[in-house]
């Protein structure tokens, strides 16, 4: 019989806690060749030249828009519906998030709500595509405007690692792709981590030193920059995770499936679209439901976790309305009062999902 279905396992498979020893008995924590080993193959696995470790994802928007040249008063598109961590890197530059309505299912940003802000922009200078809940942005679209309008295209893929779009892996569609490793994303580090990717030289040699501080590698400190180091122990964790990515990527893609098939006959709930040129790694898998904090707590009395991601729109958070001012976007709000994030992680069992669908049936059919 099945017991409590937990909304997610974060999971240190046994494989991984060895990397640490070695490091560990090295006395080389920081800026060592553990990092540096990650990076490259981070990089070879993402279909990228170049790979940046840094201390978070947030730090990796940071860093990459530092490095394309984003700064104060240039206008940066944003979907507005997504994790606070894809708009506060650009109020931090002091640059203005544009925010942009997204696709009610897809939950990416629309591209037709994208061509008439950029139209309507006074100084449109980059774009944050997110590639939301582990599906890619239409980035054909994106990549097509930005080249239209002469914009730099920093993509947000902290929930998306590894998922494809017409046989491109998320990030590398892009100026730079930036990366989460926080514990409960498809992929950690055993603690908080991120990952800048780029084809660009230069704005890689930007992302090091911005990393350390400003400096180069003569010691020169030539931007302004802080500590975002990845740590050697952080790094060896994530280069061991990187072997097995692809496998839990499919355990996530068959809970999904599973769920797809348990969840179609009820009227009441609509499923997460995957579009047929994605493919789509779940690090959520969002339904979005009618009477949902009823639905939530159904579900929780009878054992099942569940969450929401994000209850508040991006533009609605006081930190932006302070700076940018009131504004609405009328599908990212509708969606918020909808959406729930059901238990979702590799190992999540058949059975266990069949608990989580029968009792969504029993709640709209009772």
């Amino acid at each position: 019989m099945v017991g409590e279905v937990p909304f997610t396992d974060i999971h240190m498979d046994e494989r991984t806690i060895g990397s640490v020893e070695d490091v560990l008995r090295s006395g080389r924590y920081v800026k060592g060749p553990v990092v540096e080993e990650f990076e490259e193959s981070f990089a070879d696995k993402c279909g990228t030249t170049y790979a940046v470790g840094v201390n978070s994802g947030t730090s990796a928007i940071l860093l990459g828009l530092q490095a394309v040249g984003v700064s104060k008063g240039d206008d940066v598109f944003v979907p507005a519906h997504t994790y606070f961590a894809s708009v506060s890197p650009v109020l931090s530059l002091g640059a203005n998030p544009v925010f942009v309505d997204v696709d009610p299912q897809t939950y990416t940003m629309d591209m037709d709500k994208l061509a008439e802000r950029i139209v309507d922009s006074e100084n449109p200078e980059a774009v944050i595509p997110v590639h939301l809940y582990g599906q890619m942005a239409e980035m054909e679209q994106v990549t097509e405007l930005a080249e239209a309008h002469d914009l730099d295209i920093v993509a947000d893929a902290c929930q998306s690692h590894f998922a494809k779009r017409d046989g491109d892996y998320a990030g590398s569609i892009a100026d730079v792709g930036a990366f989460s490793f926080y514990p409960s994303k498809n992929m950690t580090v055993a603690g908080d981590g991120g990952m800048l990717v780029t084809d660009n030289e230069n704005i890689a040699e930007q992302a090091r030193a911005l990393r350390n501080h400003g400096r180069d590698e003569d010691g020169v400190h030539r931007h302004l920059g802080l500590n975002y180091r990845m740590s050697e122990m952080l790094g060896a964790v994530g280069r061991e995770q990187l072997k097995y990515i692809q496998e839990w990527n499919e355990g996530r893609r068959r809970a999904a499936s599973i769920y797809d098939k348990k969840l179609a006959s009820i009227d009441a709930v609509m499923p997460p679209v995957e579009k047929d040129d994605n493919k789509h790694v779940y690090h959520l898998y969002v339904i979005q439901a009618p009477d949902r904090d009823g639905l939530r707590e159904y579900l929780d009395q009878n054992g099942v976790g569940t969450g929401i991601h994000y209850p508040t729109p991006a533009h609605e958070h006081p930190a932006v309305i302070d700076r940018c001012g009131e504004t609405t976007r009328k599908s990212a709000e509708r969606i918020t009062d909808r959406i729930v994030s059901l238990p979702m992680h590799p190992r999540i069992s058949e059975e266990e999902i069949d608990k989580v669908c029968t009792l969504i049936k029993e709640y709209y059919e009772a």
